[in-house]
């Protein structure tokens, strides 16, 4: 392996992401939005290479909020910090507030998330403990919750950050910012006698990150862009996490949205000069360059490909709401067993979809599956964002027929974009989803010796404000879908 790296060290949608250092070990927690399990956790010695080892949530809440799929809404943008011996992570539910959760070991059992902050618009929040054992918190505010963005708010809180022990008060005002709009996702540090906020402004895609720092805990802060577009081809690349490594090198790692594929992540060398970071290449993203450290590569990344060893899905796996006991069926051996779930016309709003981030630039996935139930019964893939389209088998009147859907527009329902085929009842058929640039997906199945194209091209999109997924499914009003594996195949990205 080389001891050299290029971005994008992870190319599917890990949004928001903050990172923290144990020792020689990094640790990387992301927004998951509706996506249960939630707040994925990532773990990595080198910075570039990266492996999940589980989630901080269980199930999002309030429980029966989130029984169905709500786009856009759940875990916005985490922290994650090391105090007192255990790991924190901070991250808010714009509709209810800012919730804590802590653990010992990352890739255990995290506590059950604590609403400590509760309040419509609260986004984006970051703990900070001072030399003295002072605890503080602060936060951003949604417009599309609360009326207004483009502010920073802090509190005193209790040292285990159980309650605020005070009023909020506003630090940063991105309008008296000259250029500043859209400031949120503020990570605070503590170095050499200053405060720092890290906080990206400028929206989403075509964004740049901010570093700020004062004196005093509430400011006021004086603000600088350290990272930019620039010359690069990398669109908004801000909000992230800035890490030192064990030896005493700085690194910012941070995202880039690239639409369907997510916001995908990089990681920048960061530099000191005349007392300010400066991340990148001047300010300016880089594309390769040296592993932090010098740490040689390791052969890891995020899974993908599943077997489902005792019929149970690895961590890459996510539904698209809280789950039901029952959608996955106890059966003999491995391979995935999922109940036909009633519902389910229209996929964007079914509960018991099983997804991973879309992996880019190029993908092929494929599963092998076997259905069974009564008409009108189907399973199958799906990519899906605020459009879709699917390719799998569904139970007629006339017998089993392979069969390949697109609802190409929002709000609009299914049609054909194939002419269906009928194959025998209990035959198996293997599927596959092929992913090329600009997210153009094509489908294709396999049974019996024969081939079956899918002829009408689908370009996927993105969904709530996460990239498009990749998800297995099956609904109807009994019966079940049976996937053997499902095997992807991505093109190098490091």
């Amino acid at each position: 392996m080389t001891d050299r790296f290029h971005n994008p060290i992870l190319y599917a949608d890990w949004p928001d992401p903050d990172v923290v250092r144990r020792g020689d070990d990094f640790y990387l927690v992301a927004s998951s939005f509706n996506r249960v399990p939630g707040l994925p956790l990532l773990h990595s010695t080198n910075l570039v290479d990266w492996r999940i080892i589980g989630h901080a949530l269980t199930r999002l809440v309030p429980e029966d909020h989130y029984r169905v799929p709500r786009p856009g809404c759940g875990v916005w943008a985490p922290s994650l910090r090391l105090h007192d011996g255990r790991f924190w992570i901070c991250y808010p539910d714009p509709d209810f507030g800012i919730y804590v959760t802590t653990a010992e070991d990352p890739a255990g059992e995290w506590s059950p998330p604590r609403l400590v902050l509760p309040g419509r618009g609260l986004i984006d929040p970051c703990p900070l403990w001072d030399d003295d054992g002072s605890a503080y918190l602060v936060h951003g505010w949604a417009k599309s919750r609360c009326g207004f963005n483009n502010r920073l708010t802090a509190y005193r809180m209790a040292p285990d950050l159980s309650r605020s022990l005070g009023d909020g008060v506003l630090i940063v005002d991105g309008d008296a910012i000259p250029g500043c709009r859209t400031l949120e996702g503020p990570k605070w540090y503590r170095r050499d006698g200053w405060y720092w906020i890290f906080a990206p402004g400028g929206g989403v895609a075509n964004g740049w990150q901010y570093v700020m720092r004062s004196r005093h805990v509430f400011g006021p802060y004086e603000p600088r862009i350290a990272l930019s577009q620039g010359d690069s081809d990398v669109n908004g690349p801000h909000q992230g996490a800035w890490v030192p490594t064990p030896g005493g090198e700085d690194w910012f790692v941070h995202f880039q949205d690239r639409g369907a594929y997510g916001r995908i992540t990089h990681l920048q060398p960061m530099t000191w000069v005349d007392g300010w970071p400066v991340i990148g290449d001047h300010g300016t993203p880089v594309r390769a360059h040296r592993t932090p450290d010098g740490l040689p590569r390791v052969p890891v990344a995020p899974a993908t490909s599943d077997t489902f060893p005792r019929g149970r899905p690895g961590p890459q796996w996510s539904w698209s709401a809280n789950p039901s006991p029952g959608w996955i069926v106890d059966h003999p051996g491995d391979g995935l067993r999922l109940a036909c779930v009633p519902g389910g016309g229209d996929l964007r709003t079914a509960p018991n979809l099983l997804g991973q981030p879309l992996t880019g630039p190029h993908l092929r996935a494929e599963a092998t599956l076997r259905l069974s139930g009564t008409e009108s019964a189907r399973g199958g893939i799906t990519v899906l964002g605020r459009t879709y389209a699917w390719i799998g088998l569904e139970k007629t009147p006339g017998g089993t027929r392979l069969t390949c859907r697109i609802a190409d527009a929002e709000g609009e329902a299914e049609k054909d974009a194939a002419a269906p085929v009928t194959v025998p009842d209990k035959a198996g058929v293997r599927l596959s989803v092929t992913v090329t640039d600009g997210v153009v997906t094509g489908f294709a199945a396999e049974y019996g010796g024969e081939r079956w194209e899918c002829g009408l091209p689908f370009t996927a999109t993105p969904g709530g404000w996460i990239g498009a997924t990749v998800a297995l499914f099956a609904t109807g009003p009994d019966g079940h879908a049976d996937f053997t594996h499902f095997h992807a195949i991505t093109s190098e990205q490091k």
